[in-house]
């Protein structure tokens, strides 16, 4: 795992629990929803952050008997069980809040308390924000920010980039809601604004839940790596066709592959050997993500022959 994502976690949890303990304490004075929205937020904000470097430290573990490949997706689980978390606790506890502030409202106590809190949560979230914003950017170069997300490997920087976006939007939220409150002597306002915080934030819980449950099925290399892998293969000589090339991305730095190659009839079993250690070094030394790698060598009649009767196996069961 990338220190920068470390880096990243750790500047939101200090942030996160700092923040949290001011908004509870302003939610005490002042008997704001929406702030107790807000500290709830932060505290799972905070909570979850360290459920990713307990996922980091997890992964990290070798491969043993029982699971031969090693730990590496076990970061994948810790990240859909945050999604999980901000959906159940935050998102829902932030809505009854503010459920129940619309049906018994009270006027908020002493506004600026919870103005200070807000103006200083915001600098601190902005700083959070900003630092994995830039940690994301490295990581996705010259692609959209969609299309990033759609694309990485490595779940804790977007999760703490869309928790710092979340948490933004919040206090946006929080902010403009007590004042309505308090101004124009609405207190409903106040909890119709914890309600549209819990909504942020089960929106949130949903997008992440989408990303890493593709991460936990299974997903390929990018496209550029298995293309290169090919011309890699492509340019032995004693090999005829690439009959399949299959990868699988078990961790952010973590790359199962697997190959089918068709040699010429005339290759001893030395050459065959020495061209499969080629092949891997000159893989791995441009890879280092791929952790492994498998070779089998058969006809492409052969291979095709085993897909038909694949298909065909399928078609049957169905």
């Amino acid at each position: 795992m990338a220190s920068g994502s470390k880096k990243v976690i750790y500047a939101a949890m200090i942030g996160n629990g700092l923040i949290a303990i001011a908004k509870f304490v302003g939610a005490s004075i002042t008997g704001s929803a929406a702030m107790l929205s807000e500290g709830i937020h932060s505290l799972v904000d905070t909570g979850n952050q360290g459920l990713l470097l307990y996922g980091i430290a997890r992964s990290k573990r070798p491969a043993d008997e029982k699971h031969p490949f090693g730990y590496a997706s076990e970061i994948y689980f810790w990240a859909f069980i945050v999604a999980v978390l901000i959906f159940s606790i935050g998102a829902g506890i932030s809505i009854y809040h503010g459920v129940e502030k619309v049906i018994h409202p009270n006027p908020v106590a002493d506004p600026s308390i919870n103005y200070i809190i807000l103006i200083l949560a915001m600098m601190f979230e902005g700083v959070a924000w900003w630092i994995a914003y830039k940690e994301f950017n490295l990581l996705r170069g010259k692609k959209g920010l969609f299309e990033a997300v759609r694309d990485s490997k490595d779940p804790t920087v977007f999760t703490v980039l869309f928790e710092d976006t979340a948490a933004m939007l919040g206090l946006l939220v929080a902010l403009l809601g007590i004042w309505i409150s308090v101004t124009y002597n609405l207190p409903v306002v106040d909890g119709i604004a914890s309600i549209i915080i819990g909504v942020i934030l089960a929106g949130t819980a949903l997008l992440l839940a989408l990303e890493t449950k593709g991460l936990l099925i299974g997903e390929s290399a990018a496209p550029e790596i298995v293309e290169d892998i090919k011309q890699i293969v492509g340019n032995h000589k004693t090999i005829i066709a690439l009959n399949e090339i299959r990868t699988l991305h078990r961790g952010p730095n973590d790359v199962l592959l697997a190959l089918s190659v068709d040699y010429k009839d005339d290759v001893i079993a030395g050459e065959l050997e020495r061209t499969n250690t080629m092949i891997e070094i000159e893989i791995k030394e441009k890879y280092p993500s791929v952790k492994r790698l498998f070779i089998e060598v058969q006809s492409a009649e052969d291979h095709k022959s085993e897909i038909l009767r694949a298909i065909a196996q399928r078609e049957e069961e169905n």
